[in-house]
C-alpha cells in the first residue's frame, strides 16, 4: 500500500504520539508498505515552525530529509499535474496544504492517513 502522510500524523508519528490511531501506526510501522511526506508537508511545518506554532520541532526541522530518510520515508515532490488539480478541486475546505495532500494522494494513488473528516468529501482513500 501506498500512504501519504498528513502533517500532524508525520509529527505524531515522530513523536511517538498517542493520538495516532492505532490503524494507522500499523500501517505506517508495516515494511510493505511505501510511506510518503508531500513537500506541501515540509512547507507548511517550515512556515509553523517559522511562527513557533509547533514547539519541539527544531531538530526536524535542522534536518527533515535526514529525519523521513531515518523512518524509511519518501518525499512527495509537488507536479504542476498537483497543483492544477488541487487548485481546481471543489468544496469549501480552503486550506492549501490540505487540498494539495488530497490532489496528491488522488493522482499517485495512495491512501491519505489522517484524521481529517473533510477529507473524505472529497472521494481520497483514507485511512485513521
Amino acid at each position: 500500500m501506498r500512504l501519504l502522510l498528513d502533517t500532524h500524523v508525520l509529527l505524531w508519528w515522530l513523536a511517538g504520539d498517542a493520538g495516532l490511531s492505532a490503524r494507522a501506526r500499523t500501517a505506517i510501522g508495516n515494511e510493505g508498505n511505501e510511506v510518503f511526506v508531500s513537500a506541501a508537508s515540509a512547507w507548511g511545518l517550515a512556515a509553523k515552525h517559522r511562527g513557533g506554532r509547533v514547539p519541539g520541532i527544531d531538530a526536524v526541522m535542522l534536518d527533515l530529509e535526514g529525519a523521513l530518510r531515518g523512518q524509511g520515508f519518501a518525499a512527495l515532490p509537488i507536479s504542476l499535474r498537483h497543483g492544477q488539480v488541487a487548485g481546481a478541486l471543489p468544496g469549501p475546505h480552503r486550506d492549501p496544504f490540505d487540498r494539495m495532500l488530497i490532489a496528491q494522494a488522488m493522482l499517485e494513488d495512495m491512501s491519505l492517513v489522517s484524521n481529517e473528516v473533510l477529507f473524505d468529501a472529497y472521494g481520497v482513500r483514507r485511512l485513521w
